[in-house]
């Protein structure tokens, strides 16, 4: 490569991230592996997604494996979940300024997990104001260094930067706007974790669900069971057309995809209701509780247990 179109690349790139995250990028350009923009599909006017991997996380994905967003309104953008790692959330930010050169206003966190929310230091030098729920400080205090560590023992130092803390808490319902465009964001008492976040789009009616619904990969439980059924069906009440979820294809109709998952979670509560109550030990219901959805969801094996557990844990003290 000439040197005069590698120090444009360098410009291009490095201009699109804080100083902190350059040891990161050097390496990965030294490696041949410098972040590229985002393949992303417009799911409804102005809304972008770039769809996730169904895996787990490996050096090879750099943790991509959660559906991000971002609207475009008239005067600034939204985006919703900014990537799984610095090296995802710059990627992701270049797709941005592919589509727009507006000022990226908003970075809204879904919720704590790390897939979704890693890639948040990659927009910092934007100054955006950073949201999450109420409860999500609090969770980001408890696991945030846990899970940086976690994904620096995948990913290598340099690309699983500090988990950025939101500064504008949502308690309840909020809207935001980025200029004609209203996005309404309801904070979910305890469901998939405790701190689950959703966006309505105002103007077309699509609901960003974050991982509030999973299509095709099996639901992940770090909440509340019964409380994801219960949001679920306030969800199901206000005749939602299409969404996108935390993890699947990047829009779905909602009420085929809800019920689904719903299938899935009333399996989980009625047969690990009916484990307790037979005292099967919280291993062997692990082993036996909900096997009929194997066939139904991508990684069951890997999350299928743990999830019987959660919801065991939980169930036993009805």
């Amino acid at each position: 490569m000439a040197y005069d179109n590698l120090l444009s690349r360098r410009n291009v790139l490095f201009g699109s991230a804080c100083f902190c995250c350059l040891p990161s990028l050097l390496r990965a350009e030294a490696a041949g592996d410098a972040p590229g923009p985002a393949a992303t599909v417009e799911v409804g006017p102005a809304i972008h997604v770039r769809r996730g991997l169904h895996e787990d996380v490996t050096a090879t994905n750099r943790d991509a494996i959660a559906n991000l967003s971002f609207i475009v309104g008239r005067d600034a953008v939204a985006v919703i979940d900014p990537g799984g790692s610095l090296y995802d959330g710059i990627s992701l930010r270049l797709a941005i300024r592919a589509v727009t050169a507006l000022p990226i206003r908003y970075v809204i966190l879904s919720h704590v997990h790390p897939d979704h929310i890693f890639g948040a230091a990659a927009f910092k030098k934007d100054e955006p104001t950073f949201v999450g729920h109420i409860d999500l400080p609090g969770q980001l205090a408890a696991r945030g260094d846990f899970y940086r560590q976690g994904l620096e023992r995948i990913l290598g130092k340099g690309d699983a930067e500090s988990a950025v803390v939101p500064t504008l808490l949502i308690r309840d319902r909020t809207e935001l706007d980025v200029g004609d465009r209203g996005l309404i964001l309801t904070a979910h008492k305890p469901a998939h974790t405790v701190c689950d976040l959703s966006v309505m789009d105002k103007q077309s009616g699509i609901l960003l669900a974050g991982d509030l619904l999973f299509v095709e990969r099996i639901p992940v439980l770090d909440g509340d069971l019964k409380g994801w059924l219960a949001e679920t069906a306030k969800l199901r009440a206000m005749n939602i057309a299409s969404a996108v979820p935390g993890h699947g294809p990047p829009l779905v109709g909602w009420s085929d995809a809800e019920a689904a998952q719903s299938r899935y979670l009333r399996v989980l509560l009625d047969e690990t209701r009916i484990a307790i109550a037979k005292n099967i030990p919280i291993e062997d219901a692990a082993a036996s509780v909900g096997q009929s959805e194997r066939n139904n969801w991508q990684l069951f094996d890997a999350y299928h247990g743990r999830n019987v557990i959660e919801a065991y844990r939980r169930l036993e003290w009805e």
